[in-house]
């Protein structure tokens, strides 16, 4: 069979039938927990999650926990009390703003953005960007400080090394204490905690070490995230989760996943990777997707150096 575009679709109701029992296993038996605790962001990778989790505890047994800070969209949270509600199960909304100022979040990642930008200040917008079409072939592969005063002023620079370390470093805290918040509740109900993250920011490096990349269990790490919005509509995932844009959810300006870090759509990124995995030539490729050859082998070239240059990530704790 040759590449073709439908390689990439699931069979839902199969794959969700052994997802389920997958769970029930995991859970009941590997980990002897007693029901599942996930984080909420109203993003379509936690809502799916959810679902699952609801078909395979019950609504009794699966908690789920909101956990904005004040950079959160206001959409995150209305969307993450629309899930709980579409699948019957129990929330708790913990912001984790104080927890974030206390431990120096905000002020180190501030003090990074007055690197570049003396003039910003609390109140102004501000993200991280890559140029967005990795397809490009000019496409200088290096981060942007994008910000926005309260006038409307907009203004964007190349980032230095030691001001993005130190960004990320900050923001990093984010996911780390959404992470302990979890494992609180997880603890206390004797339930485990289960990671939403999909294959693409797992093998991509797309998710922050101990953070929102430490659980119990992930059941959709090795699904495309195309294949992940085919489960949402079978599970029946709300259609403001679905049609809401990936984002990070992180900075105080919305950024796209695309924006921060895959650079591609997700639907040419995932098919240009499935077919890499499965070993087609890249001519092959390039036809069905209308692409020339050089820009199937640039993407398949920055998906090694991802996986490469992340797997520390991935790796467990070094012993003597």
């Amino acid at each position: 069979m040759g590449f073709s575009k439908e390689l990439i679709k699931l069979d839902p109701e199969k794959t969700v039938n052994e997802l389920t029992e997958i769970l029930k296993r995991q859970v009941f038996i590997d980990l002897k927990r007693q029901g599942a605790v996930i984080g909420t962001s109203g993003g379509i990778d936690s809502a799916v999650v959810a679902a699952l989790c609801a078909r395979a505890f019950g609504p009794e047994k699966t908690f789920g926990v909101l956990l904005p800070d004040k950079d959160s969209s206001p959409d995150s949270r209305k969307l993450g009390i629309e899930l709980a509600e579409t699948y019957g199960y129990s929330y708790e909304i913990n912001d984790v703003t104080v927890a974030l100022e206390g431990a120096g979040c905000y002020k180190y990642r501030d003090a990074a953005f007055q690197q570049v930008f003396p003039q910003w200040r609390p109140g102004w917008k501000a993200k991280i960007v890559l140029p967005t079409n990795l397809l490009d072939s000019n496409r200088l592969n290096v981060y942007r400080l994008a910000v926005e005063s309260p006038d409307g002023q907009k203004s964007e620079k190349r980032l230095p090394l030691k001001a993005f370390l130190q960004i990320v470093a900050a923001s990093n805290m984010k996911q780390r204490i959404r992470m302990l918040t979890l494992y609180y509740h997880a603890e206390r109900l004797n339930y485990a905690v289960i990671g939403t993250g999909n294959k693409n920011e797992h093998d991509q490096g797309f998710f922050v070490k101990y953070g929102d990349g430490g659980a119990d269990c992930k059941p959709i790490a090795s699904f495309f995230k195309t294949q992940v919005f085919q489960l949402a509509e079978y599970l029946g995932v709300p259609a403001g989760i679905r049609g809401r844009t990936p984002t990070t959810d992180t900075y105080p300006d919305e950024v796209s996943q695309e924006e921060f870090f895959f650079g591609l759509k997700f639907l040419t990124m995932d098919l240009l990777w499935l077919g890499k995995e499965q070993g087609y030539p890249a001519g092959e490729v390039a036809e069905v997707m209308g692409l020339a050859v050089d820009q199937v082998e640039r993407v398949w070239k920055d998906l090694d150096q991802k996986k490469r240059t992340t797997d520390y990530l991935r790796a467990e704790p070094l012993q003597i």
